[in-house]
């Protein structure tokens, strides 16, 4: 959630320092608007491209790490644990 509200955030300031340039009145022009509207849609378009290429780089990138410390990797790609891990309830 912090990483997603930071994107969102830096994506708020970039589009509004490219596209609003006069503060003299209460609502945006139609060029503001239409700026606005257009760069928020290429930051979000650039942002489910980079998501998708990293959901499809995780996968490898665990089993690497797996294999470099010498643990054998469960089916998720995640290090398989020999032991469960105890709940809240049964520690």
């Amino acid at each position: 959630l912090r990483d997603f509200l930071l994107v969102y955030n830096r994506m708020t300031e970039l589009c509004f320092r490219h596209c609003v340039c006069n503060l003299n009145y209460r609502l945006l022009t139609g060029r503001e608007e239409s700026c606005l509207d257009s760069c928020a849609a290429r930051l979000v378009r650039a942002n489910h491209r980079l998501m998708g290429a990293y959901v499809g780089l995780v996968p490898a990138l665990l089993q690497r790490r797996a294999a470099e410390h010498g643990a054998p990797a469960g089916p998720s790609g995640l290090p398989a644990s020999p032991e469960p891990a105890l709940g809240p309830a049964e520690s």
